[in-house]
């Protein structure tokens, strides 16, 4: 019997069918995968629409916690929202004419507020550490004492020596504080450049409770975890497909003569 050449190819297993970008199974994964994760992206970018406000901060009053220019996230929050400790925005058109200022809650309606005492700012005769503070002093910023009234804020810039917040208003008819109902938003994040979320002033935790952080770990979670659904469900395709030829040329071979 003369020689000849001929090619075998191996069959292609049945049941689930195979085609040029993978299994059934896998494309309907990879479409699961990428459905899933716009809704999280997607989603995530709509709660934090609803939820956030951006702010560019003009002055260097909050530094170092703030820079001059730095872009923050702020937490769309009613005034009564508000705790001792917290980053805020507000109007106030006594201080500023129709522009959103950023300061430091650092009494509450009801308080009595001072400074400085040893280095520190005293809020109700207990001093309080301030470590988000250059050096973590409150650099001898005299103070005289302050009986807050109700329904509004005593509030400070994080650079005290420089910062036109409440003890330059001393002389106004509320004494320097703000309306709680003038506050729109709390600042959880410097975003650029990203320095991340503010830290939680524990000093101010024995005079009660403090403001439970914002939802934006959550988002930010929602949104890394959609993007990864999604490039993984879209590059399932090219992957399947260049593994599928790398198997077809292995299962082809040439059939040994007669």
């Amino acid at each position: 019997m003369g020689g000849e050449s001929t090619t075998r190819t191996a069959p292609r297993s049945g049941g689930t069918g195979t085609g040029p970008a993978g299994g059934r199974t896998g494309q309907r994964l990879s479409g699961l995968a990428v459905a899933l994760g716009l809704v999280l992206f997607l989603g995530g970018f709509a709660w934090a629409a609803v939820v956030y406000r951006p702010y560019t901060v003009p002055t260097s009053s909050m530094t170092p916690t703030i820079a001059m220019g730095d872009r923050v996230l702020a937490q769309r929050v009613d005034g009564d929202e508000i705790r001792r400790g917290d980053v805020v925005v507000f109007y106030d058109k006594s201080w500023v004419s129709n522009a959103p200022v950023v300061k430091r809650v650092v009494a509450v309606g009801g308080d009595t507020v001072a400074c400085c005492t040893q280095g520190k700012l005293t809020v109700n005769g207990k001093p309080i550490d301030e470590p988000y503070l250059k050096g973590g002093v409150a650099e001898d910023k005299n103070i005289p004492t302050v009986k807050v009234p109700e329904g509004r804020l005593f509030l400070l810039g994080d650079e005290r020596q420089g910062s036109l917040d409440s003890s330059a208003h001393l002389d106004d008819a509320a004494k320097g504080t703000v309306a709680r109902a003038d506050v729109t938003a709390r600042v959880d994040a410097v975003v650029w450049p990203m320095k991340g979320m503010l830290e939680r002033p524990t000093g101010f935790e024995q005079l009660g409770a403090l403001s439970r952080p914002g939802p934006l770990r959550t988002i930010v979670l929602l949104v890394v975890v959609g993007a990864v659904l999604v490039l993984a469900g879209g590059a399932y395709g090219p992957i399947a497909k260049r593994l599928g030829r790398s198997r077809a040329r292995a299962r082809t071979e040439p059939a040994g003569a007669c």
